[in-house]
């Protein structure tokens, strides 16, 4: 192992308990000791983090197989400072559902990880874009893959398609050559980086399954990819081919009214995703499958705006500002 000369503390998120509301979350800062790498890792010196809503929502205590305490944090892009020499000096991007979660994660100065969960950024890519693809793409990637993948004659609808998972699924499936429809509940146009063209649907005062059937000629779309799940299940499933398939990854409510008729009749799919599942060393293979596509510039990281950058300091603003829908990528730096 090369073990560089490091030093002995560093700043980090802390969460010790649930937080009671967004208005007052309890985050730390503490100096905390250099986590040492065991056989098998690497020590990662976070440069950039992505800022999720489940890293939020699990310090609101919403994730009950959560550890107390911990440091939050499931994205980042960072270097390899120790471990297997050549790894050290790596610039490295990855995501977990553990990271944060079950372990501290990437809210601090130091990061431990498999070495396996390490893989090289583009190089033209920033600390900042590095850290925001996580979560939004692992989901959006294993979504579309579970679904049997995206055709190029196929078409698909995208409910919350200016979220950032959302945003993700649309530029995988206009990378694959599929016609793509999104839907939000505001009259507002697409905010992401699209492959082709996105017709935009507003379900405050469209009728957004009836626009859809009349795209298609009648015959609906072969994907769903619900981002938000219960306030567009019902525009969902009447948007929905015969043989199509909806993705879930989160929901408002959990209860839904379901036509059990209308689901077999349908010949549908309906395919949960929990990215909280995906470790990190699974995930750096997905992201092995993503990197050439960033590379060659038919993906795109989210454009980081200097507003939403913060610093440690400031978590619990950068935070509170994710769940109040900020259409930023929101990253800290430590």
């Amino acid at each position: 192992m090369n073990v560089q000369t490091r030093a002995k503390t560093g700043p980090a998120l802390r969460v010790d308990e649930k937080s009671s509301d967004l208005d007052n979350l309890k985050i730390n800062l503490i100096e905390s000791e250099t986590p040492v790498p065991g056989p098998g890792q690497v020590l990662v010196e976070i440069i950039a983090a992505g800022v999720n809503p489940s890293d939020v929502k699990a310090a609101l205590g919403h994730m009950p197989h959560a550890t107390w305490p911990r440091t939050p944090g499931r994205d980042f892009g960072g270097i390899v400072r120790e471990g297997p020499a050549h790894l050290v000096g790596t610039e490295v991007w990855g995501g977990g559902g553990e990271l944060g979660i079950t372990q501290n994660g990437s809210h601090a100065k130091w990061m431990v990880l498999p070495q396996a969960a390490v893989r090289a950024k583009p190089e033209s890519m920033s600390f900042e874009e590095a850290g925001s693809i996580g979560v939004p793409f692992i989901t959006a990637f294993e979504g579309l893959r579970e679904a049997g993948g995206v055709q190029p004659w196929e078409t698909v609808l995208v409910c919350g398609a200016n979220g950032k998972v959302g945003q993700a699924a649309i530029q995988l499936a206009t990378l694959a050559g599929a016609r793509v429809f999104g839907a939000v509940h505001r009259p507002v146009g697409y905010l992401g980086h699209a492959n082709a063209e996105v017709e935009m649907f507003d379900s405050s005062s469209q009728d957004v399954a009836a626009l859809v059937r009349d795209r298609t000629g009648g015959s609906g779309v072969d994907i769903v990819f619900n981002v938000v799940g219960s306030p567009f299940f019902d525009i969902a499933n009447k948007s929905m081919a015969k043989g199509a398939r909806q993705i879930f990854i989160s929901t408002f409510d959990r209860a839904v009214d379901f036509d059990i008729f209308t689901f077999f009749r349908g010949r549908h799919k309906y395919i949960g995703i929990d990215s909280l599942g995906l470790d990190s060393t699974y995930c750096a293979r997905i992201f092995d499958k993503l990197k050439p596509s960033f590379e060659s510039g038919r993906l795109r990281p989210f454009p980081i705006k200097p507003a939403a950058i913060y610093g440690l300091q400031d978590a619990a603003i950068a935070y509170a500002s994710v769940l109040r829908s900020t259409s930023d990528r929101v990253i800290l730096r430590p």
